[in-house]
């Protein structure tokens, strides 16, 4: 039989169609407009490539419970990026639906994103463009930055992005160090970091950086408690996921001047207002979860989606599998196609 995958009409790069055609009838529907057209069409399909853009996709098209009580045939969720905030993954399971991300395909935009937002910060680009554009009469020692050689990096996190991350600062001649409560401190030394708890990183990095994802527990770990443990003059960095760590908190603590700065890719409400007080100052750099998106790392994530979506109903195990224990019953369920 001829299984059918659906996406809906919003950016992906052209290689997911192109691959997908080659395997299965592809449907395109609109995110917005038709909502009965693209319920209907999703009520057909065997596999959804979902965005994983919480603030970007309507929440009627989220694969939650609802969701899947509509789409009885659909056998297999793909997100498109290494989250999956938009898909309710036991809800998924229950059904018997198989759900992948794809974990590592952006992982070298990510790694090298978290150093633009730390060296802008950290030489005081933004705010040198600014006053160039706006102002005349400064001096260069108005401008004045800080290296990153010699200081010491702290990751939470030290996953696919995490171990670019690594190799990048040392490029720079950074020291590093690491928790992940899912590593144990064999397996974090051979990624090239030192094993620390929490605690110890945050009171001993120059630079406490998040690549961990965002789930039950890693949801507010990082609040005002965290910001006081950290160095005086440390800087802030993440490229994870908005919710992580606490905005207000994170502004009390640069008011205060504990913090030297902080790089944000990731925000609670995606876009942040234009007034958000973290915009306001100087010694932030922000961008708009941009870490991922490069032509690169989106034609990667393309491809690995329609590949694992090939793999699935083609009766194989992928590599990048979210619910594992789903697997027999999926098998089950492919087998009546």
């Amino acid at each position: 039989m001829t299984f059918k995958v659906s996406r809906l009409d919003l950016w992906v790069h052209p290689d997911f169609d192109a691959l997908t055609r080659a395997f299965a009838e592809l449907s395109i529907l609109p995110a917005r407009g038709n909502d009965a057209a693209t319920r209907a069409a999703l009520r057909e399909s065997h596999a959804y490539l979902v965005s994983a853009a919480r603030d970007e996709l309507p929440p009627a098209w989220f694969v939650s419970r609802e969701l899947l009580r509509d789409c009885p045939d659909l056998l297999c969720v793909a997100s498109s990026g290494a989250g999956y905030d938009t898909v309710d993954v036991p809800a998924c399971t229950e059904a018997g639906v198989a759900v992948v991300n794809q974990a590592g395909m952006n992982a070298d935009s990510v790694a090298e994103h978290t150093f633009a937002l730390l060296l802008a910060v950290q030489r005081r680009i933004v705010l040198s463009h600014d006053k160039l554009r706006t102002r005349s009469g400064f001096s260069r020692e108005s401008l004045m930055g800080h290296e990153i050689k010699g200081t010491r990096i702290g990751l939470v996190g030290i996953g696919q992005i995490g171990r670019r991350v690594v190799g990048i600062a040392n490029g720079f001649g950074m020291e590093v160090c690491a928790y992940d409560p899912l590593l144990d401190e064999r397996a974090i030394r051979e990624r090239g970091a030192e094993p620390v708890s929490l605690e110890t990183l945050l009171a001993t990095s120059d630079v406490v950086s998040l690549h961990c994802p965002l789930n039950a527990q890693t949801r507010g770990m990082i609040g005002a408690r965290e910001y006081a443990a950290m160095k005086p003059t440390a800087v802030f960095i993440t490229t994870a996921r908005g919710g992580i760590h606490d905005e207000d908190a994170l502004e009390d603590a640069l008011a205060s001047g504990h913090l030297a700065g902080a790089g944000l890719d990731v925000w609670r409400q995606e876009p942040p207002p234009n007034d958000a007080p973290l915009l306001q100052r100087e010694n932030v750099v922000a961008s708009f979860h941009t870490g991922g998106v490069t032509y690169e790392a989106r034609r990667n994530v393309a491809r690995g989606a329609a590949g694992q979506f090939r793999t699935m109903l083609g009766g194989e195990r992928p590599v990048r599998l979210v619910n594992p224990e789903v697997w027999p019953r999926f098998l089950e369920r492919l087998a009546k196609y």
